[in-house]
């Protein structure tokens, strides 16, 4: 999601209870009796509370920020400070939910696979390692070489690569570019990615293999591995990269590109979740992804990026740092609404779809506004995927809904896809 918390994402995790009960790595973050939120605000004094509690505690994070009446909004509270909050809920009359956490919300044992396990193992019905991800990708080059090569933007911050393939059925093919893995712990998004690839290479759908065949794709299934890693080993909620700033680590990347970067909805505070780091595209995964755009948009002619995130169930088009609005605004809002419709005959699920400023909150230095406005890339989303925006999973969505949610991904982009090819944007 575009948005998170504060302390889960500083220098020093909180580490809630026993780290060592349970089976649990010694240095693995546990939030034993911390609680999650749900609240709604009905009217301007709520909201400036909870605007002054996100400024002032580091024991609260936030998964988005108290900006409007009639926003719904979810905020994990430290075992230490929910009696504090209980009071405040009563006092300033907040609706409210709460669901209580223990140290085994992490994913059910048996759905994350060893790292060790043999890569033609992966599926959609577990999670993977990073290592994982990586040797499934070589394996797919190795059974399809015709069609499948593998990509290496360069090393990471900590000296992972950041990898993904090509799929390509002619070279003279209008590109679809997939990013994602952005923020860590959006677990769902990388297992979508590897969805997506498996599809465009084995299914029997005609409209499917038509698409296989049309278009050419890039994807890259974590674009944030050192973060990624960060979540299987120490902190199933850590959001940013690993980069260090003294006691602390880390910078939101979706922050850190250069297009309006840290106007709005970012921070200079690098204890911060939403930090935008030192400056613009200041981080090696960020000039990463830049150079491979700036040297590829027009060789491979991308025409479409997609970011890929969780949670709140959107399809967001730019702008996220203004409410301006692009010069195909029209044509985006129905090509998400499309899509919306698609997800829902399919899935039943309900995804709204509005520019990024307009659907969930301002925020700048962001992926998707840096390839639309920067690179020129004209179709451009970010889709947040399951749950709902007052899920109380968060980001920790069950191995049961992984399929199902990568399904309704593929889904909207193969009716994003469509839409605009009826428009003429891939001529």
């Amino acid at each position: 999601m575009a948005a998170s918390g504060t302390n889960l994402d500083s220098g020093i995790c909180p580490v809630a209870g026993d780290s060592g009960c349970r089976g649990s790595p010694p240095d693995q973050a546990r939030y034993d009796n911390y609680r999650i939120y749900n609240v709604e605000f009905e009217n301007q004094e709520q909201i400036e509370l909870f605007q002054k509690l996100e400024e002032q505690s580091d024991s609260l994070t936030f998964i988005g920020h108290a900006r409007e009446i009639g926003q719904k909004l979810s905020i994990l509270v430290a075992a230490h400070r929910v009696a504090d909050i209980a009071d405040l809920l009563k006092t300033y009359k907040v609706k409210h939910r709460v669901r209580q956490l223990s140290g085994e919300d992490r994913p059910q044992s048996g759905e994350v696979q060893p790292e060790s396990i043999d890569a033609s193992q992966l599926d959609w019905q577990h999670l993977f390692h990073l290592k994982t991800i990586y040797e499934w990708l070589d394996k797919m080059a190795e059974k399809y070489p015709n069609r499948v090569t593998v990509l290496d933007m360069g090393s990471s911050t900590q000296g992972n690569a950041i990898k993904g393939v090509k799929l390509i059925s002619n070279a003279n093919n209008k590109a679809i570019f997939i990013e994602s893995g952005i923020h860590a712990r959006e677990w769902i998004s990388p297992a979508a990615a590897t969805y997506i690839i498996n599809q465009l290479l084995t299914s029997q759908d005609p409209k499917v293999q038509q698409l296989a065949q049309n278009y050419n794709w890039i994807i890259f299934p974590s674009v944030n591995p050192d973060g990624y890693k960060y979540t299987f080993e120490h902190d199933r909620m850590w959001r940013k990269n690993r980069q260090l700033f003294g006691t602390c680590r880390g910078v939101d990347l979706n922050r850190n590109y250069p297009d309006h970067w840290n106007s709005t909805g970012s921070s200079s505070d690098p204890t911060r979740y939403d930090y935008a780091g030192p400056s613009a595209g200041s981080e090696l995964e960020t000039k990463r992804l830049i150079d491979f755009i700036r040297a590829n948009a027009d060789k491979e002619q991308i025409k479409t990026y997609i970011a890929l995130h969780s949670y709140s169930q959107m399809l967001m088009f730019p702008y996220g740092y203004t409410k301006e609005r692009v010069s195909n605004y029209d044509d985006l809002q129905e090509f998400g609404k499309k899509a919306s419709a698609a997800i829902k005959a399919e899935s039943g699920r309900d995804y709204v779809s509005g520019s990024l400023f307009e659907t969930i909150y301002p925020s700048s230095g962001g992926s998707m506004d840096w390839a639309h406005s920067e690179a020129g890339i004209p179709i451009a989303y970010t889709f947040e995927l399951r749950g709902p925006p007052d899920s109380q999973d968060l980001f920790i969505l069950p191995a049961v809904e992984i399929q199902p949610t990568a399904s309704e991904a593929f889904t909207a982009i193969r009716t994003i896809v469509e839409a605009a090819a009826e428009k003429g944007y891939y001529k």
